[in-house]
């Protein structure tokens, strides 16, 4: 394992995203110890040009051609990066010869061929993309165990778990605590919903990120997601598996052990936390986030999620323990419905009904390989476009 004072290599995928911002300033503060090999990004042109200029990686990555032409147009002559383009260019960003570890800060079923890909490398993983997991979970975790390829958590509920796990042998964990914040509407009267407008899903009330995981906040569908996604991860029964909404956002997860104790990982709501302990570990980097401040917190509250408030976390709970290839079809109705939300297409509620649609049409694998998952992903997003049409007919 890497020590934490060598120079690692890092592969950075989703550079201009919440994620990939994060890390790259855990990058600037430990400039002798991390440096960038890939930088990859959609549609953020500018942003990535100036991490290009400042970073100088090996190879760069954007969504397509036109986007890559204009990135080119925005570069000195004399930077040295290759640039690339599309599914192709992520994959090759992923596998890198020369990278010591891949952040996977793509948002979306996008980062599931790359991660394969460097999985196949024998690159370690930072896992942000918790899509990869609720997509092809079993698989994507067999093919790291075969090629001796860590996986290491970056959401923080995720790396919460992995920290208070440690050391303890497996058969003495016997549940695992999902904390949640409750987004924006935890209170809202749920006739209020249909009245919500983007600009409204997209304030949190305690963390910083993307537009899709703010959106996905507010429905309690992130906390679905990351439910399938510990699933996998830490080989652990659905029925094992436990959300709280806990509001302060301060006890990031829990874990249960046999023996009835319970063990919780508390920071304040920095992502730079969990980026630096998988980049670091087994280490702790000296990143000195602030403490949370207990004698001004006063209590830490705990409550079950509201079901019928928030819907389409029972989706993904039903996801989750039907398997085969209906996660896949929950994520990608997901990103559809949310992507047509935040242009304004459907009303905040349609999420949910246009996900549970999808799931109803689908026709249904027990036991998919990849190319199975993809198609079902892809019929999926059709049937979801389908059903969002009727929203507006």
């Amino acid at each position: 394992m890497n020590s934490i004072n060598a120079d690692k290599k890092i592969a950075v995928l989703g550079a201009t995203g919440s994620i990939g911002c994060s890390t790259l300033d855990i990058v600037r503060q430990f400039p002798d110890r991390y440096r960038v090999v890939s930088l990859t990004a959609g549609r953020n042109i500018a942003l990535l040009a100036r991490q290009i200029e400042e970073f100088q990686p090996a190879v760069a990555v954007v969504q397509d051609e036109a986007g890559c032409d204009q990135l080119r147009s925005r570069l000195p002559d004399d930077i040295k990066t290759e640039l690339l383009w599309g599914e192709d260019g992520l994959i090759t960003a992923a596998a890198l010869p020369e990278a010591d570890i891949v952040v996977t800060g793509v948002v979306g079923a996008v980062g599931l061929l790359p991660t394969l890909a460097a999985i196949e490398a024998g690159k370690p993983i930072a896992l942000a993309n918790k899509e990869t997991l609720v997509m092809a979970g079993e698989t994507v975790m067999q093919r790291a165990a075969a090629a001796g390829v860590p996986i290491l958590p970056v959401d923080s509920e995720h790396s919460a778990i992995f920290q208070c796990i440690g050391q303890h042998p497996r058969k003495e964990v016997d549940r695992l605590f999902l904390t949640a914040s409750g987004g924006p509407f935890r209170t809202l009267a749920p006739d209020r919903f249909k009245t919500i407008r983007p600009e409204d899903a997209l304030k949190h009330p305690n963390w910083s990120m993307g537009a899709k995981i703010t959106i996905d906040s507010a429905t309690l569908m992130n906390k679905g997601l990351e439910f399938i996604e510990a699933r996998y991860l830490f080989d652990m029964a659905p029925e094992k598996i436990e959300v709280v909404v806990h509001p302060q956002s301060i006890v990031h997860s829990m874990v249960g052990f046999v023996d009835g104790a319970v063990l919780a990982q508390l920071g304040i709501p920095d992502m730079k936390g969990p980026i630096g302990y998988a980049l670091a570990f087994p280490e702790r980097p000296p990143i000195h986030l602030d403490y949370p401040d207990f004698t001004r917190l006063a209590r830490l509250t705990f409550e079950p999620p509201d079901m019928e408030r928030f819907p389409c976390l029972s989706l993904a709970f039903e996801a989750c323990t039907q398997g085969g290839t209906m996660p896949a079809v929950l994520n990608a109705a997901n990103e559809m419905a949310v992507n047509a939300f935040l242009q304004g297409r459907i009303a905040f509620p349609h999420i949910y009904g246009v996900i549970d649609a999808a799931m109803a049409r689908h026709a249904w694998h027990s036991q998919p390989d990849i190319e199975q998952i993809r198609e079902a992903d892809r019929l999926a997003r059709i049937m979801a476009a389908e059903e969002i049409q009727k929203c507006n007919a």
